[in-house]
């Protein structure tokens, strides 16, 4: 459910007609519902109240400090894979007991970063990466709570690019060897073991690679970790099992939270353990709007194109995972059907909202919404062909707020200099 729809034929961002908006802040930009947010997020941790837990937003998708503080509010801890989006939690009053950094590369000044913050847990990728959190905690004087992410080799049935749990994804340990990693943490005098990890991908659209993973994690937990590393120390205290649940861009049916809820814990059963869970997607996909304008139709021999000035640049998914986002009419248009391509001002071919989609006819000067764009929207977007990034707006029943302004041709140059000798 989200809080975009038609009143009389003029879509509505919750009390706010997005033709307004865009009459006063102009086009292209991001449009997010608060309301969609909020109920978002109440209805997936809702969904795991009989479980001990942790909803910790996963910051890359959207990570505006206004969603953020909307989040925070609602209790969310964050997952982060980066010094700026630990940056961006803490500004918005986030508890560092509920922060996980994960990722592959995390550099030093990251990790010692985090460490003086007082996060949560580190979610380990490799040995490497074990033995540098050791040695920088030494130097600091902390321990580093570390989590092993391991690696379940589960297919996540999702877009190759989006998919993070197979051996051959960069990410993680491979389960199978995963003990051995365990053993030298343990051994570590400035790491303290404390979870596992385990993510194995994004917009999946069912539970199955969710249970098939955890059933392995649980005979992970029950017949190693809960013994023999028990032994050597380790008190495993979390279990998390990231994000990827899927959500509507098209014709799939991804489960709902409350049925993805029921399967995990299902397979916790008898498990004491404080699960962390990394929903994205799930809770700002649909709460989040492109708002464009048409400016040319152009039609050749074989081909229609509606341009709009909204890019790749702007919103990069169509482009790099050849993605579905639905394109209404904010006014709804009774014109002939016609099938074209929406394509953008970016001297790329690459660069378009959709191939041969039926749609009705616009003309100049309509406006277009691009649904399901709160997730991995603005977060990816770019200066490409030296564009400014478009502004963010937040609705808030019948009132909006600007929450990021639209980029000036002087932000594109802010940092860049000419030396003197090319004065």
């Amino acid at each position: 459910m989200n809080h975009f729809e038609y009143r009389n034929g003029e879509m509505f961002a919750e009390g706010v007609a997005l033709k307004r908006i865009a009459q006063e802040v102009g086009t292209p930009a991001y449009i997010y519902s608060l309301a969609t947010l909020k109920r978002h997020f109440k209805v997936f941790d809702q969904a795991f109240a009989k479980a001990r837990h942790i909803v910790c937003f996963s910051v890359k998708a959207n990570s505006n400090l206004a969603l953020l503080r909307a989040f925070a509010k609602e209790g969310s801890g964050f997952d982060i894979v980066s010094e700026g989006e630990l940056f961006r939690a803490l500004k918005v009053g986030a508890d560092p007991r509920k922060i996980v950094f994960s990722g592959v590369g995390k550099k030093r000044q990251e990790i010692e970063y985090a460490l003086k913050s007082g996060i949560l847990m580190f979610n380990v990728e490799s040995e490497e990466e074990l033995f540098a959190l050791d040695e920088i905690a030494a130097g600091i004087g902390k321990k580093a709570p570390i989590s092993l992410r391991v690696n379940p080799d589960v297919d996540p049935q999702t877009h190759p690019y989006i998919s993070t749990g197979m051996k051959k994804a960069k990410f993680g340990v491979d389960i199978k060897k995963s003990l051995e990693t365990y053993r030298k943490a343990v051994s570590l005098k400035n790491v303290e073991v404390v979870g596992v990890d385990c993510h194995i991908g994004s917009q999946l659209t069912s539970v199955t690679p969710f249970v098939d993973a955890l059933a392995k994690v649980r005979e992970y937990l029950d017949r190693v970790l809960a013994g023999e590393m028990k032994k050597e120390g380790a008190q495993i205290r979390y279990l998390d099992l990231g994000g990827g649940l899927g959500i509507n861009y098209h014709d799939e049916t991804p489960p709902l939270p409350d049925e993805y809820a029921k399967a995990i814990i299902q397979g916790l059963e008898g498990l004491d353990i404080t699960l962390i869970l990394e929903p994205g997607r799930v809770i700002v996909g649909n709460a989040g709007i492109l708002l464009t304008e048409v400016q040319y139709i152009k039609e050749t021999d074989t081909k229609k194109f509606i341009i709009v000035d909204g890019g790749m640049n702007d919103l990069i998914r169509p482009a790099l995972y050849g993605s579905y986002q639905a394109i209404q009419p904010v006014i709804e248009n009774n014109a002939d059907k016609v099938v074209a391509d929406v394509v953008g001002p970016i001297c790329e071919s690459g660069d378009f909202f959709a191939k041969d989609r039926e749609i009705a006819r616009p003309k100049r000067g309509d406006l277009l919404a691009v649904m399901s764009a709160g997730a991995y929207g603005f977060t990816m977007a770019s200066n490409y062909n030296s564009h400014p990034k478009p502004p963010e707006v937040l609705v808030d029943g019948d009132q909006y707020y600007i929450v990021r302004r639209r980029e000036s041709l002087d932000d594109l140059i802010n940092g860049e200099t000419i030396p003197a000798s090319l004065q």
